[in-house]
This record gives C-alpha cells, structure tokens and sequence, in this order.
C-alpha cells in the first residue's frame, strides 16, 4: 500500500478542510492539490491463481570406459523413462524425447589426460503438458527409477518441474479492473472527508503487473504451482 503524502496543503487549509479523520482515510493517496483540485490515488489489486501448464526436463547421465556401453545404457535409462511417463498417464503428445549424446573426455583439446571414465554421456525426456497436478504428483514418484539404476540429473537441469502462467492475459483485465475499483474507492471516501465530490478520471496508468511465487518470495522461479498476482495502479481524478 502506497504512503499516504499531503504534503503542497498549507496547514490552515488542512485543519479546516481535511482534519484529522480524513488523513487516516487518505492511505493510499499519492497527492491532493487543493488549489488545482486533483487527488492522486493507487489501486492496489492482488489474486492468487494456479499455473496452467507446466514443463518437467526428466535429464539422465551415464559414464563408462566403452564408447558402445555408455551409449546402450543411455538408450535402456531413456526407455526406462519413458515406460514411467506413460504408467503415470501422460500421453505421447505430451512426451518429447531428445537425442542423446556421449563426450569423449580424452578428445577435449583442453582437458586433463587424467579422468576415471572416458566416456560421459546424458540424455532426456521432457514433458510438457497442462496437467500440472499430474505433473507434480508424477514428479514425487521418481523412486523406481532410481531403484533401476537410472541416474537423474544432469547439464540440462535438476529434474524439477517449472510452472508456467499461460493464460496470464485472461486474468489481467479481472485485475487491473479490479484495481481500478478499489481507487476508486479510495478516492471517493477520501472526497467526502475533504467535503468535496468526487468528479471525472483525468489520467490513468495501468502499472505493471508482477508475478511472483505464493510462497511469499518477491520473483517467480517457476518453481511453484501457486502465482501471486499483484499491480498497483495510478488514477488521477478532478474533484468538484
């Protein structure tokens, strides 16, 4: 909530046209200019809401001394991930296998000549889908994989799901009316108090809105189902 500043009122003025009740309404209000009769004021809105699609890179690694065995195993972890995907119900469509590939540490025109495995190779399955329960729920049930050797993990990320907002732009006008109403509010109140009347909106600014985790964090690591929606916005109106 923004603070609430009077600050270009003389005292006099203050006293006989605001008083003290009418300060503790005002918070919120950017400006008040009695001489140009035009109060500023913030809308705040804020909704929790639930992501709409999410993306879960399922990365897999094996290293050996045999060119031929690391590549054989990377194809049986990826069939292994695979299998998985469709028992916990996810489709083809929302499964995207990616090639796998397999470095020679000894071919590296800048490395050691000194490595335990030669041969370090990785792979992975990506889903993406707009069932983000099953998403997460499948994501907290990896254990047989790693009970069949498969080694999760790798370059390409931790295995953990990323949340998105798709339909973001079906929310934003709820919000931003929303916003808007609650200026209004704010302004109307605060007129009265003054023993003015509230008139005609003379300038808008929408602000950004910002999208967080709902878990009280201030940015959106995607790491959440819940978003937090929040925009303040700027209205400047006449009174009469």
């Amino acid at each position: 909530m923004a603070e609430s500043r009077i600050g270009v009122l003389p005292a006099l003025i203050l006293a006989a046209g605001i008083g003290f009740a009418g300060m503790q309404v005002a918070e919120g209000v950017e400006r008040f200019r009695m001489a140009d009769r035009i109060l500023t004021v913030k809308g705040l809105a804020e909704r929790d809401v639930k992501s709409d699609f999410a993306v879960w890179a399922l990365p897999f690694r094996r290293a050996e001394n045999d060119f031929g065995r690391v590549q054989q195993a990377l194809t049986a972890d990826r069939e292994r991930v695979i299998a998985f995907l469709r028992e916990q119900g996810f489709n083809d469509e929302e499964i995207e296998v990616r090639p796998v590939q397999v470095q020679d540490l000894l071919a590296r025109e800048y490395g050691s000549d000194r490595v335990a495995l030669r041969f370090t190779g990785q792979g992975q399955v990506v889903v993406k889908s707009a069932r983000v329960d099953l998403v997460a729920a499948a994501s907290n049930r990896v254990d047989p994989l790693v009970e069949a050797g498969v080694q999760l993990g790798g370059d390409s990320g931790d295995g953990t799901p990323r949340y998105q907002l798709r339909g973001f732009n079906d929310i934003k006008p709820i919000l931003l009316e929303e916003a808007t109403l609650s200026a209004r509010e704010l302004a109307s109140k605060f007129a009265a108090d003054a023993g003015a009347r509230l008139g005609s909106l003379r300038s808008a600014n929408q602000g950004a809105i910002r999208i967080t985790d709902d878990d009280d964090s201030d940015m959106d690591t995607s790491r959440t189902i819940g978003k937090r929606l929040r925009v303040v916005s700027t209205f400047q109106f006449n009174l009469e």
